[in-house]
């Protein structure tokens, strides 16, 4: 250990953080986690996350990374171990204004991409919060306001920068290191850390964005009327219903249907968003057009001691009529979690199942149910929750690995499928044999 933090000081032209420091209470926990490392490393440089890597790998401790440390598992935190904070490598160059090619930085987050891109009216399908990483969110998926016309983040991604266990930069596109490629496109960090990340961006207008709101009582029949429009809706619409939301009267908060419909003609706009106005009695109406970078959100940071557990999964189109069924009739009950649909198809589903690592082409909707609060609030909640998801379980499939709380064996069960987990670990056995990169969804070497 000695020795390897020697090497470290001599090499690491960054930020070493350890306990004790003044900066370390806001260093050492993520935006969802608390933790306590032994070292936070803040690299400033490729060769500082190469040496950064190279000690954790050395020194025999467990190795977190962190973007924009959103991750609800905690991931971009530990106890003893390192954490690298990739928050200084955070540069939004256009190196190819004809292509629209990107290159963003591993510790960016999407708010800085949205503000960098205006300028040139281009947009990345991201996510739809500003202080979310670039790198997170495109390594599992990416489901935002755009995901329906231009599919999900890491659709868009052309090439990445990545270090390996070895402390090797390698480059990473449909050339050179193809299945490292495939792999990094949904399976996480498991094979290294993408330090920039190279997106295929495209042209944006100002956007028609903002909620439609209606009664908690007509839950029932809005969503179902929603999800039947958005099944015929043009693709530049993407929507979100959320309902039972705890910070608007909990079973009693009106169900808000949040659209973005990706274009600047009203005449378009309102045939596309007109449909769900009809779907019942509508006692909000924000639609509005708005730039791009605006739809982005501030993310929460929960007070100290108080957790934010989630859980996702997906419906394919048959299972659509049970699963908003049973989700309007929970969200109407006593102790209901918050309950956000997210609609996707479109140019997700375009793309062939095998082409990324990402494994849920073919649904129609992706849900997740959220408990906030202190620990006991969240232990009285799990009865309800374990039967609601019970209730779930025949009609659903699936989990998007961006919305979940835990890490358990059955949760990377159902991020990647048989088959998508079998080349994934093949894959990790050939650039992470000694799985260093376990703070994930982990998927081990065989």
């Amino acid at each position: 250990m000695t020795s390897a933090l020697e090497t470290l000081r001599r090499d690491f032209g960054g930020d070493i953080i350890e306990p004790g420091a003044p900066e370390y209470a806001s260093a050492s926990r993520s935006v969802l986690a608390e933790g306590s490392p032994a070292y936070v490393l803040r690299p400033r440089s490729v060769g500082d996350v190469r040496a950064g890597v190279t000690f954790a790998a050395g020194a025999g401790l467990a190795l977190s990374v962190r973007g924009g440390g959103h991750a609800f598992a905690g991931f971009g935190t530990n106890d003893g171990g390192v954490v690298i904070d990739l928050g200084a490598l955070a540069g939004v160059e256009v190196t190819d204004k004809e292509r629209h090619l990107v290159r963003i930085g591993g510790g960016a987050t999407w708010g800085q991409v949205a503000a960098a891109l205006a300028p040139y009216g281009l947009a990345i399908s991201s996510g739809d919060t500003r202080s979310v990483g670039v790198g997170g969110l495109t390594l599992a998926g990416g489901i935002g306001w755009k995901v329906r016309k231009y599919g999900l983040a890491l659709d868009s991604l052309v090439a990445a920068e990545v270090v390996t266990a070895a402390g090797e930069v390698l480059r990473a596109d449909e050339r050179e290191n193809p299945e490292l490629f495939w792999a990094i496109r949904g399976g996480g960090g498991n094979f290294g850390i993408v330090t920039a990340f190279e997106f295929a961006a495209h042209t944006t207008t100002d956007v028609f964005y903002g909620k439609i709101t209606f009664p908690a009582s007509e839950a029932a029949t809005v969503l179902q009327g929603w999800a039947d429009h958005l099944r015929t809706a043009p693709e530049e619409l993407t929507s979100v219903a959320e309902l039972a939301n705890p910070f608007a009267g909990g079973p009693g908060a009106p169900v808000e249907i949040r659209v973005a419909f990706d274009g600047d003609d009203p005449g378009l706009a309102a045939r596309a968003v007109d449909p769900i106005r009809r779907l019942g009695t509508v006692i909000g109406d924000e639609v509005a057009l708005t730039p791009y970078a605006d739809t982005l959100v501030d993310g929460m940071t929960p007070p100290p001691g108080v957790r934010v557990v989630t859980r996702s999964a997906f419906a394919g189109r048959e299972a659509v009529p049970a699963v908003l069924r049973i989700l309007a009739e929970a969200g109407a009950a006593a102790g209901s979690p918050f309950i956000a649909v997210r609609s996707v198809g479109g140019a997700v589903s375009r793309v062939p199942d095998d082409a990324t690592a990402y494994a849920h082409r073919l649904a129609e909707l992706m849900f997740v149910t959220t408990v906030v609060g202190p620990q006991p609030v969240v232990e009285a909640a799990r009865p309800a929750l374990d039967a609601l998801w019970g209730r779930l379980a025949p009609h659903v499939s699936g989990a998007y690995a961006n919305f979940l709380a835990s890490a358990t064996e059955a949760d990377v069960a159902a991020v990647y499928p048989a088959r998508t987990h079998e080349r994934l670990a093949a894959v990790k056995r050939h650039y992470d044999p000694g799985n260093l990169f376990a703070g994930n969804h982990n998927v081990r070497p065989r």
